[in-house]
């Protein structure tokens, strides 16, 4: 077996909004210029490479936390390492917390950045000890995660940052041989006057101007390549970012990139996750031929949606997809994976498997039947009041939590009133995709049906 060999790390910074982010990776490409290094500095492809004294280090212009997810959610792993950056003055923030949990189920290794400690009111113990309630160990704590305190104002902590990633990336053993198969993902994707343009991280293996390209569904033939400064090179290799023109369509965001054609099995899958409306239950179909997944649509009780199918094995973007969708894993005739199985178990996504075509069927009316129903969360109106024209919910979170794309079920008493969807979720004049137990939160759905103080919000979904 070929050994491979250390590369540059691939990095992304996540956090909440507003506490230094883009500020933060801008301060790290402009002293890297100032050090008359050759680090990149133009993001118009989505990832930049930064020169240190131990070597190069790539960071991706992470969109944010819905794009990182969707990269899992396709099996993608794109980052090496990440990067936690939380504000010194304001501490940990919902968006913190959703970043921290990203990071934990990516699996990967990360350093925490606390920015902006040039303020008066930068708190730095302060925010390790909320970071430690998020089950956060640093070095020296009884844990392994550094801390590094930056400020990108004034160039503070910045060298030190870059140290440490380096570090962390000679502990964790990052590697990628340049002769093994390509092992690649797609960062941004769009059209412009040269045609199709997909910007890529390399992990392993490298792509070549003439190569034969695929990405999920989607075919190509490579016709030009830029590195991240979107100069023309030949090549990009293990580490480097690069943009591709090429493709026959564009592709989405956290697909992999594969030499070759698309395949038959590759074509069977959908080149997006379909939506789900209001009633449907989301479910994920994987079998071991296309004619099983025809037969069994063919059959599907109304009720339920197919987010996503194909042919083969259920692998572990099979289970993130669903977890991403609150659906359960229908198998008929495949196999599961015991890395898919632990996943699931983790994630808490059902597997069911059949060899039979109408117990499947059966099962899923059973389901239907039984109304199997599982609560995630409820909310009471505590006050009312308008806003352009809407009525708006002021709501305080009395058990579990409420998402923004939840489904939910207004109640008066035992009355079920009816089903409505968010448009927006505010927390203190902020968005917020999330609220938990005891916090407070404005919100506005549809339809506007006639709610008033004192009715209750319920998150429901088909149980697992």
């Amino acid at each position: 077996m070929m050994e491979k060999s250390a590369r540059a790390p691939i990095v992304c910074v996540l956090g909440h909004v507003d506490h230094g982010k883009t500020t933060l990776l801008d301060a790290i490409r402009t002293t890297n210029v100032a050090s008359k290094e050759a680090g990149g500095i133009t993001q118009g492809i989505g990832a930049s490479v930064v020169t240190t004294k131990k070597g190069s280090i790539t960071f991706i212009d992470t969109p944010g936390h819905a794009a990182f997810s969707n990269m899992r959610s396709r099996g993608a792993k794109v980052a090496d390492i990440a990067i936690l950056v939380v504000d010194a003055t304001a501490g940990v923030k919902p968006q913190t917390s959703e970043a921290i949990q990203l990071i934990k189920s990516a699996n990967i290794p990360f350093v925490v950045a606390i920015t902006k400690i040039d303020l008066p009111s930068a708190n730095i113990e302060e925010v390790k000890g909320q970071l430690t309630k998020e089950g956060i160990l640093f070095e020296g704590r009884g844990g392994d995660t550094p801390v590094v305190a930056v400020s990108a104002k004034e160039s503070k902590g910045l060298s030190e940052l870059l140290e440490t990633i380096n570090l962390v990336a000679e502990v964790s053993g990052v590697k990628g041989e340049r002769n093994s198969p390509l092992e690649a993902v797609v960062i941004e994707s769009s059209k412009d006057k040269r045609g199709t343009v997909a910007s890529i991280v390399v992990r392993a293996g490298r792509i070549k101007v003439g190569d034969q390209i695929s990405a999920e569904a989607i075919s190509g033939k490579v016709r030009a390549l830029f590195n991240d400064k979107l100069e023309s090179v030949r090549e990009v290799g293990p580490g480097e970012p690069g943009q591709v023109l090429g493709f026959e369509e564009v592709p989405p965001v956290g697909a992999s990139v594969r030499i070759g054609e698309v395949t038959q099995d590759l074509k069977v899958q959908p080149q997006k996750q379909a939506e789900v409306a209001e009633g449907e239950i989301p479910i994920l179909i994987k079998t071991k031929d296309k004619g099983s997944i025809e037969a069994i649509e063919g059959v599907l009780p109304s009720l339920y949606k197919v987010i996503n199918k194909g042919v083969g094995d259920v692998n572990e973007s099979d289970v993130l997809a669903a977890k991403a969708a609150s659906a359960r894993i229908f198998v008929f005739g495949s196999k599961v994976t015991s890395s898919s199985a632990k996943l699931a178990e983790t994630e808490g996504v059902v597997i069911e498997k059949f060899e039979i075509i109408y117990e499947l069927i059966e099962r899923l009316e059973e389901i239907l039947k039984k109304g199997e129903v599982e609560i995630f969360g409820k909310a009471e109106i505590v006050a009312t009041f308008p806003f352009n024209n809407k009525k708006v919910a002021g709501c305080k979170v009395v058990s579990g939590r409420i998402k923004i794309k939840d489904h939910l079920k207004l109640f008066r008493g035992d009355k079920d009133i009816g089903k409505v969807r968010v448009i927006s979720m505010k927390k203190q004049k902020e968005e917020v995709t999330e609220v938990g137990a005891g916090e407070e939160f404005g919100v506005i759905f549809e339809p506007q049906l006639d709610f008033s103080k004192g009715d209750v919000l319920v998150s429901v979904a088909s149980k697992k």
